[in-house]
């Protein structure tokens, strides 16, 4: 990590990157209080892993074959809130990007608008 992503990360985290992290946690405990939320939660943890610390870190496709259960699992997803959460990402990329000091943390949200509207295939590096 370098230095710049260190200072963009601990800005992110007073600037709303704790609330949404916690926002994510708590919506992850909840859904694993069941056995069938129990994968949908796996993926509020990993939204949140990213959402705590965005800067130098990278969203790809897994590499491994997952079959249509990850397609299927997605499309629950977007319909029980994985599209609202995107839509909000959207919008507060789309406010940051108005002032040009808040462009690299638009960037973040942008990058996150992948994550949160289909994680499951999804890798974090």
């Amino acid at each position: 990590m370098t230095p710049f992503n260190l200072i963009g990360n601990i800005i992110w985290l007073f600037f709303g990157g704790l609330f949404s992290a916690l926002g994510y946690i708590i919506g992850g405990l909840v859904l694993c209080f069941t056995i069938i939320g129990i994968p949908f939660g796996l993926q509020c943890f990993k939204i949140a892993g990213v959402v705590l610390a965005p800067f130098g870190r990278e969203i790809q496709s897994s590499s491994h074959n997952t079959g249509c259960l990850s397609t299927i699992c997605n499309v629950i997803w977007i319909l029980c809130g994985g599209l609202w959460t995107a839509i909000i990402h959207i919008c507060f990329g789309i406010l940051l990007y108005v002032t040009i000091i808040g462009i690299p943390f638009g960037r973040q949200h942008f990058k996150l608008v992948e994550l949160s509207l289909a994680p499951f295939g999804k890798k974090v590096l």
